[in-house]
């Protein structure tokens, strides 16, 4: 028996601009499949969530433009429990927006709060891990964050340290946050056993993270003023483009759990990877060779003399012939054929140039 005062906030307002030209404006990572599955990932987080929260208390925050989107791939979502922002700002103000939202309808909520972009493998443990944080933060004013164990020193992450030893079961205080080390002090931080990756994956009460958010960010809550009157009315879209307009953009790491004296982190055990750079993506993809090329596997291809690639079609009418390639991305849409060097740095130097008034119509 699902707990009725349990509730999921999914975060699906990203645009995906890391990812183009597979990503666009228009269609962001949220609403495409990288696996084989034939779901988007917004369709699995859901129904992911599904299984441990009742389905008229799950909530999704994305932008007025992705308004269809959403609506074609959750279409079973209640109409009130799909929150549409004006703009992007982040993850702090969309969780101030989805609070605010749920206590106005059940002041005992005890929140789910996620991403709508990550790869879970292992949903006992996720479950599990999930049940166990609820149950915890109904009884008290613990801001949890799901720190997965990790398997490996990754850099694409970050990583929370911990107070203290864990025990089985319970989260532990928090004592630091870093965001994306260098290669480096990813391996100090493997070695030492007290670092965990930051999902960003959450569970707190709704009543303990508004009272946190109004007294770390003042600068978003104090345009909340009235929501009361406000929220599920017919005034609603006025009162949120007329906020909006003023509204910082901050997530939700910066603006209160790296400032709160009740940040707690969960130890997990499930598989998990943030689909958040080529990477993360590299590893992800369903398809790998005995050349180390990473593929999708509706792509048709010829590789020659070619390793550690990531080779990505979006046609399946189409024959990718690559020969004499090594550390490289080659991805191929109906309008964009994209070859650049597999380098963080290098990649986004090149995509920034898209924002040049000529590339608009491939954004």
């Amino acid at each position: 028996m699902l707990n009725n005062h349990h509730y999921c906030i999914i975060m699906a307002g990203g645009i995906g601009s890391r990812f183009w030209p597979i990503s666009r404006t228009g269609m962001p990572k949220q609403f495409l499949d990288f696996s084989i599955q034939g779901r988007s990932f917004l369709r699995r987080t859901y129904d992911r969530m599904k299984v441990i929260i009742p389905e008229e208390n799950i909530l999704v925050v994305s932008l007025e433009r992705y308004r269809e989107q959403v609506r074609t791939h959750l279409p079973e979502l209640r109409e009130e429990n799909l929150l549409l922002e004006p703009y992007n700002r982040s993850t702090a103000p969309c969780i101030a927006f989805a609070t605010y939202t749920i206590l106005k309808r059940d002041p005992d909520a005890v929140c789910v709060v996620t991403p709508s972009d990550h790869a879970i493998a292992r949903h006992e443990a996720f479950n599990k891990t999930l049940q166990d944080a609820l149950a915890y933060a109904a009884g008290s004013p613990a801001l949890i964050t799901l720190g997965v164990i990790p398997t490996r020193a990754d850099s694409n992450f970050g990583y929370i340290q911990m107070a203290g030893k864990p025990e089985k079961g319970h989260p532990v205080k928090t004592k630091t946050f870093t965001e994306k080390p260098d290669p480096e002090l990813a391996r100090v931080f493997i070695e030492t056993g007290e670092f965990l990756w930051n999902s960003g994956i959450f569970v707190w009460r709704a009543d303990a993270i508004r009272k946190e958010l109004e007294k770390h960010a003042p600068e978003i809550t104090h345009l909340w003023k009235g929501w009361r009157d406000v929220l599920g009315t017919d005034g609603q879209h006025a009162f949120l483009e007329h906020i909006y307009t003023d509204m910082p953009r901050i997530s939700i790491d910066y603006a209160v759990m790296e400032k709160t004296e009740n940040a707690w982190v969960y130890p997990a055990e499930f598989r998990w990877a943030d689909i958040g750079n080529w990477e993360s993506l590299y590893d992800y993809l369903a398809y790998h060779d005995d050349q180390g090329n990473a593929l999708n596997r509706t792509a048709r291809r010829l590789l020659k003399d070619s390793s550690d690639n990531i080779v990505y079609s979006t046609r399946d009418d189409k024959l990718l012939a690559v020969r004499g390639l090594e550390n490289f991305i080659v991805v191929d849409t109906e309008d964009v054929l994209m070859i650049c060097p597999r380098d963080e740095e290098k990649l986004k130097d090149f995509l920034s140039q898209l924002a040049m008034p000529e590339y608009e119509e491939y954004r």
